[in-house]
């Protein structure tokens, strides 16, 4: 059984998995948190399979050096193609990806409706959340489109106002004009809930937004109880590893985490 104290490591392959970090300091503010944004070698929604299971593999093992009780994997690109690969290579450690949550969370907001789906292009050329939502619910209708501009977008800072509102409705107004009309759209990047706000505003009222971080750090919450790792303490705190760039990660990385990160604090690390 793994010390309580140790913190949950959590891995992206950039800064879009602060989103997911966010959410679960939220959540769980009394845990400790190890984030790594593997920086140098991002995006990973454009590479094969076998290089972001390499990727990820190492990455794991960076945090896993360190000491933790848990890790969040918050990249939809990696939970799509190598959790498998992560779950046994890090076996008995608990493993935990945004793709599953996030996919039981848009059937119970769907009640028969027909979900839509945006991500990058790795996670739909796969077809992860169609795949996850239709081994639950094998008639639900399922509709998706990649979306890769937003990534730079909201990595410049451009999550609001007419480039950003332009740039969601590029995708999400042929893809909300599918037949059966989509009533949920599942956030499938980590990166997207920082253009929450925007996609609301062109989705309109109709459509429910199902959001992979706030669904990621319950079943995280719920795993903790599970297996009784939940640290005793109050308050607890968050360090930084990234493979490049500390100080834009700092500075960017504010844009998803939704508080400052002091670039002293994040640590250069070589996978």
């Amino acid at each position: 059984m793994p010390d309580k104290t140790l913190p949950i490591g959590v891995f992206d392959s950039g800064m879009g998995g602060l989103t997911v970090m966010r959410a679960l300091r939220t959540r769980l503010p009394g845990e400790n948190f190890l984030y790594l944004g593997d920086t140098a070698r991002l995006p990973y929604g454009t590479k094969s399979a076998d290089t972001v299971t390499r990727y990820a593999l190492t990455a794991a093992q960076a945090l896993t050096a360190r000491g933790i009780k848990m890790l969040v994997v918050a990249c939809n690109t990696v939970s799509a193609v190598a959790l498998p690969a992560l779950t046994e290579a890090l076996a008995p450690l608990s493993v935990i990806g945004v793709i599953e949550p996030g996919a039981e969370a848009a059937i119970a907001a769907a009640q028969g409706a027909a979900v839509a789906v945006i991500a990058t292009e790795g996670t739909v050329k796969g077809g992860a959340y169609v795949h996850a939502i239709h081994d639950r619910a094998p008639f639900l209708p399922v509709a998706q489109k990649a979306a890769p501009l937003l990534v730079p977008l909201t990595e410049e800072g451009l999550v609001t106002g007419e480039i950003a509102t332009l740039a969601v409705a590029r995708y999400l107004t042929p893809l909300l004009a599918t037949v059966p009309h989509p009533r949920i759209l599942v956030l499938g990047c980590t990166h997207f809930p920082a253009l929450k706000e925007t996609i609301a505003e062109v989705a309109g009222p109709d459509v429910t937004l199902v959001d992979s971080a706030e669904t990621t750090a319950r079943a995280v919450e719920v795993r903790l109880d599970a297996l009784g790792l939940r640290n005793p303490d109050r308050q607890g705190s968050s360090r930084f590893l990234a493979t490049d760039a500390p100080d834009r990660f700092s500075r960017v990385g504010e844009i998803f985490l939704g508080a400052p990160i002091d670039p002293g604090s994040v640590e250069v690390v070589d996978l």
